[in-house]
């Protein structure tokens, strides 16, 4: 039956019409933006775990530039460390060449000369081994680092690890008592060597305990580094488009909506049809 009142063949291509021009707007905007999911409308379970991942990701990318700061700070203790030992080691050095010039003021005092002088430059080194006004060489503190985050379910927790600032002052104070010229006899003299040793000691455990840590530090950063590289990666395969797919959609639906108008255009001249009755 033919009607001047209901076209049934203009309204189902008008509705083929509809549904082909909302597929291509959709396919049009993931293009534009790359995203295959921006809003819970697309799909409320990728959304929802593509946003919780990339808000850790985030986090692990803050704590890895906080990390950056602190590997920093314990470098430059560790240096500090180092120096201090090496001039402890000199210290050692002079105090054991003062074992053979025991008798010999003029050649002690030049030796305690030296000595006093690399004392001055210890003090030196330890007062420069700061970061952003930061000393990790001046006490005995413990250090907590925050090195990640751990979440089970809904809950959130920091991973962390501890380490000990160093007291390189307690070093540099026992090797500015040293004195080469006050012992008079060799026990005394080799009591002095023994503590110079002994400071010599202290320096390189402290240098090697900061080493440790600036490594535990550089470790944890290459691993945030990487996890957060495949959390991103997670997340791209949830909500990114696949571009060479929608390419091919994008020319399919064009195709589409040129047949679909072309198809509603012909159902309107339909009931033109109906005049020729009338003639």
């Amino acid at each position: 039956m033919s009607s001047i009142l209901t076209n049934n063949s203009a309204t189902a291509a008008l509705s083929t019409l509809r549904n082909i021009n909302s597929n291509l707007e959709s396919t049009q905007g993931r293009i534009s933006t790359g995203l295959k999911i921006t809003s819970g409308k697309d799909n409320a379970a990728y959304f929802s775990i593509s946003e919780t991942m990339n808000a850790e990701s985030n986090m692990y990318k803050a704590i890895d530039e906080s990390l950056t700061l602190r590997q920093n700070a314990v470098a430059t203790a560790r240096l500090g460390a180092e120096t201090v030992s090496d001039i402890a080691e000199k210290m050692v050095e002079r105090v054991a060449f003062a074992q053979g010039s025991l008798g010999d003021s003029a050649a002690l005092a030049d030796i305690q000369g030296e000595l006093t002088e690399l004392a001055s430059q210890m003090e030196t080194t330890i007062d420069q081994a700061t970061f952003n006004g930061r000393s990790l060489v001046k006490g005995t503190a413990t250090e907590t680092v925050v090195t990640g985050i751990n979440r089970t379910g809904a809950t959130l927790d920091t991973t962390t690890f501890t380490f000990d600032q160093q007291d390189l002052g307690a070093i540099h104070t026992a090797m500015s008592a040293l004195d080469v010229t006050a012992p008079a006899d060799a026990d005394a003299m080799k009591a002095v060597l023994v503590a110079a040793e002994t400071q010599l000691q202290t320096a390189l455990g402290s240098a090697t305990a900061l080493g440790i840590a600036e490594k535990s530090i550089e470790t944890q950063k290459g691993f945030l580094s990487e996890l957060t590289n495949r959390i991103d990666a997670g997340v791209g395969s949830m909500v990114d488009a696949d571009m060479e797919e929608e390419a091919a959609r994008l020319q399919s639906l064009q195709v589409q909506q040129q047949l679909a108008t072309q198809s509603l255009s012909i159902a309107n001249q339909a009931p033109q049809a109906i005049l020729s009755l009338f003639r």
